[in-house]
């Protein structure tokens, strides 16, 4: 007790909280990102469900995994060298979720792409349970990926596992607070669905380059999705002042 209320009163403990819960919160875009494409797949009633359930499993694999925060660093150690390179666990799980990101983005952006006429007519007779459940999984699988990164960015930023645990709780709350916010705009705006699913694309690619031993700084990664972003909100704005012109043209 005595050493929280110790960092509790320490400005460097509040300063690499904050900084943490930045940098958590940024990570968690890419897993939010995934989770409101994939649930917006769902029927409409189960969407939001399945939102809150894979964030709450993002949270609860995050904090398993600092529960075993010694087991996570040793997942760093190299297991085997392949063409000169050491390959750690930690790289073979960034691979085989980059390789299952891009594999998932390229599928998706097909069905965007290329919709079949068929599409619209479903077999009503086929359960939703299935679907929820492969949503489910897949979400899983993503969390896996992505909070193994997170947590080893937590473990680099700090020594102090009380920062980590407050850090992460305060970065899913706030995915839970944007989840649904964030997964109608994607909704409602088609254009943003494409866009998504290529920051997606290049999310994976970036997972398999850094399990391969090539580290890109993801400040070049957000600071492109950030742009990407602002000329898409200037092309919605341009047409919606478009469709206003319009509209007031047919009066």
């Amino acid at each position: 007790m005595d050493s929280l209320i110790a960092l509790a009163a320490s400005p460097a403990a509040w300063a690499a909280l904050v900084t943490l819960v930045v940098m958590e919160i940024v990570l968690g875009i890419d897993n939010l990102v995934f989770i409101s494409i994939l649930s917006n797949k769902l029927p409409e009633a189960d969407r939001q469900r399945a939102r809150r359930i894979g964030i709450s499993l993002a949270l609860i694999m995050r904090l398993a995994l600092l529960s075993a925060i010694a087991w996570i660093v040793g997942l760093t150690a190299p297991v085997f060298t392949a063409l000169g390179q050491d390959i750690s666990w930690r790289d073979l799980i960034l691979i085989v979720g980059g390789l299952f990101l891009v594999w998932k983005a390229t599928t998706e952006i097909h069905h965007t792409v290329d919709v079949a006429p068929s599409d619209d007519i479903l077999d009503k007779k086929a359960p939703v349970a299935t679907n929820f459940a492969a949503a489910i999984v897949q979400i899983l699988l993503l969390d896996i990926v992505f909070s193994v990164d997170s947590i080893l960015t937590a473990v680099g930023m700090t020594e102090h596992l009380p920062i980590m645990v407050v850090a992460v709780i305060i970065a899913v709350i706030v995915m839970l607070v944007a989840a649904d916010p964030l997964a109608n705009f994607i909704h409602d705006n088609p254009t943003i669905v494409m866009l998504a699913l290529g920051f997606l694309l290049m999310i994976g690619a970036t997972l398999i380059a850094d399990g391969l031993g090539h580290h890109v700084p993801k400040g070049y990664i957000y600071a492109a999705m950030a742009f990407s972003g602002l000329v898409e909100g200037l092309n919605m704005m341009a047409r919606s002042v478009a469709a206003k012109k319009k509209g007031g043209g047919t009066h």
